[in-house]
């Protein structure tokens, strides 16, 4: 009896979930190459451009899109482990914190807010220790991109108090 035709083979099914990143894979790098499409060349003699490098993150994106699909199909894809929602949820309120408020705050405080909620969620317990510390770098990473480096920043009233 060969190994095929054993009761304990069984038929694997198509992982769906997989096919469903396939999917987004194919969806991203078709954005992608038709960005890449429209972007305007600088020099007509020279086959290195604007799009070259979008192009070719497309290519990679379509690829692994193949190589996904090709596993799903198979169903050779791992069991996953069950996912932990309390802490994506606290990494997103900490996205959300920043966006609401990056205008208002500055990028000190609302980096810092992030910077805490996200290691609540990765496990750090102690917001009153993170949220500090997240404040005190990402105040030092607004005065190297603010005052050494010359870029635009959103600054808030911590900013302003020192600068």
């Amino acid at each position: 009896m060969s190994e095929g035709n054993t009761p304990s083979a069984t038929k694997r099914r198509p992982d769906w979930a997989a096919l469903v990143i396939a999917v987004f894979l194919f969806a991203i790098a078709a954005v992608m190459f038709w960005d890449a499409s429209h972007l305007s060349t600088i020099a007509q003699y020279d086959r290195i451009g604007p799009s070259t490098v979008p192009e070719f993150v497309a290519f990679g994106l379509a690829v692994l899109g193949l190589w996904t699909l090709a596993e799903a199909w198979r169903g050779e894809f791992p069991e996953r482990e069950k996912q932990e929602v309390p802490p994506v949820l606290w990494v997103v309120a900490g996205l959300a914190c920043q966006m609401i408020f990056l205008r208002t705050a500055g990028f000190s405080i609302a980096t810092g807010l992030l910077f805490g909620l996200t290691a609540r969620g990765f496990g750090k317990r102690q917001l009153w220790i993170s949220i500090p510390v997240g404040i005190v770098l990402s105040f030092i990473v607004w005065m190297i991109f603010s005052k050494l480096l010359q870029l635009t920043l959103p600054a808030g009233w911590l900013e302003h108090l020192f600068f």
